[in-house]
């Protein structure tokens, strides 16, 4: 046992850039029974579906979710199989959302796979995301874990508000600080504080610790996603931008905190360029530069630290135990990955 540890505040300087495999190690045999688990939940006996399900089990992710799940729930408890119905639920209920996302988006792939709605068509994959988030309602129903079902509930309707509300503001081209970050809270915060409060509830009656826990996974989520923003302009630790966002015209934290430091007419330049459809390499390297030089960056990094160092600062409350550390490991891999 660890004796009234207090954890490490993040920042650049302290950073420990430890692999995934090395962060999860605590919990792998679990996330090795969760496969199973998850595997044995999905498969069915229609032909069609068991060949697009067998395709969709090779695209293995990162596995974070899950992850968070199993280990919240040893900061409070021994994982159980609630844990593993609460991990199988929220995998079922984000991949279905991926998906989906792919049929909207019309994307051509996933995790380096050709996306499923590319070779089965969408409509395949649309009916694959209703049958994952059928499932994930059925394990819930079967299991009895009816706080489960709320907890997620709960995330579903967020996620949906979030991705309908970004469309609104996207359309305007009125993103705002604020806006932002009602947006990511639901579309992306909201599932990542879920998995953390359905960690607690697997292994604990405590709604004190369900709501701590609640906190400390939305903080966690709002730094997850600033991370991906920091991708598409690039920094020091992640090297080359990604720019999908830019091509998108997604308007991100980096480029509303350096519209609101550039000159005006600098800045009325650099939003015309982000609303054009097609954009050259050069628009795109004059956007990316803006941001840099802008303080765009500067800030959304530090941001993304603040909101780290906030689910730390939470997570001292935690009874001290050797998952403590791990846990606050996984909060640093969130804020350094490099994809």
């Amino acid at each position: 046992m660890i004796d009234n540890q207090e954890l490490e505040h993040i920042n650049s300087e302290t950073v420990n850039r430890k692999t995934l495999k090395e962060i999860t190690t605590p919990v792998s045999a679990n996330l090795s029974e969760f496969r199973n688990f998850f595997k044995e939940t999905i498969k069915s006996d229609v032909f069609l579906l068991d060949q697009i399900i067998k395709y969709l089990l090779r695209q293995k992710g990162k596995e974070l979710r899950p992850t968070l799940v199993f280990m919240t729930a040893n900061l409070f408890g021994e994982i159980n199989n609630r844990s593993y119905v609460a991990a199988t639920m929220i995998e079922l209920l984000h991949t279905a959302t991926l998906i989906h996302d792919d049929v909207v988006d019309e994307a051509n792939s996933r995790r380096g796979f050709v996306s499923i709605n590319k070779i089965w068509k969408n409509k395949a994959g649309v009916l694959l995301g209703d049958y994952l988030l059928s499932k994930g309602l059925l394990i819930a129903l079967e299991s009895k874990e009816h706080s489960l079902l709320e907890v997620q509930s709960r995330a579903v309707q967020k996620m949906s508000e979030g991705e309908l509300r970004q469309l609104k503001t996207a359309g305007l081209f009125n993103m705002t600080e604020e806006r932002y970050f009602q947006i990511i809270s639901e579309k992306t915060a909201s599932l990542i504080s879920t998995c953390c409060e359905c960690g607690a509830v697997s292994v604990t009656e405590d709604e004190k610790i369900h709501k701590t826990m609640r906190e400390i996974g939305m903080c966690i989520g709002i730094a997850f996603q600033i991370r991906d923003d920091l991708f598409d302009y690039g920094m020091d630790d992640i090297g080359k931008p990604t720019r999908n966002d830019i091509q998108e015209r997604k308007v991100t934290l980096p480029l509303i905190k350096a519209f609101e430091h550039a000159p005006k007419r600098k800045a009325a330049r650099i939003r015309a360029l982000m609303k054009k459809r097609k954009k050259s390499n050069g628009n795109i390297d004059k956007i990316v530069d803006f941001v840099h030089e802008n303080g765009g960056m500067k800030y959304a990094r530090q941001t993304m630290y603040d909101y780290a160092n906030k689910a730390i600062d939470s997570l001292n409350s935690v009874p001290d135990s050797p998952a403590k550390q791990d846990f606050a490991d996984l909060i640093q891999f969130v804020i350094t990955r490099k994809k």
